[in-house]
């Protein structure tokens, strides 16, 4: 399994479609991580770049983000990319709060950006 983490300075960006880079983190069947990447933000909102796709590609089913807006929620399902938001703190901790079963989306969109949604 790959999950994604929007990330400014090693910890998860506040907004997605703003953050600095995301960090791809793959677990095993037992949880654990064993790979760990970065991959580089594009340009612009999160939700009108083509990083869903790219994620996608890459084989990432998850994203465990802070906030972002419901067009963005979409264009991540569109690409069969789960999305628990409401996430902060350092990656490792999310990614260990995630394996935990400590995490559940917020169900809050952000709606105050902008991207014009």
């Amino acid at each position: 399994m790959k999950i994604a983490l929007p990330t400014r300075n090693g910890a998860i960006d506040s907004h997605f479609g703003h953050c600095e880079y995301y960090t791809i983190v793959e677990l095993n069947d037992e949880k654990q991580v064993v790979d760990k990447q970065v991959l580089e933000s594009p340009q612009g909102c999160g939700c009108k770049s083509n990083i869903a796709y790219t994620l996608s590609d890459m084989g990432v089913s998850l994203m465990l983000a802070g906030n972002m807006g419901q067009g963005a929620v979409n264009v991540l399902a569109s690409q069969n990319i789960g999305v628990l938001r409401g996430c902060s703190g350092e990656v490792d901790q999310v990614v260990s709060d995630y394996v935990n079963g400590k995490l559940s989306d917020n169900q809050i969109a952000c709606d105050h950006h902008d991207c014009n949604h």
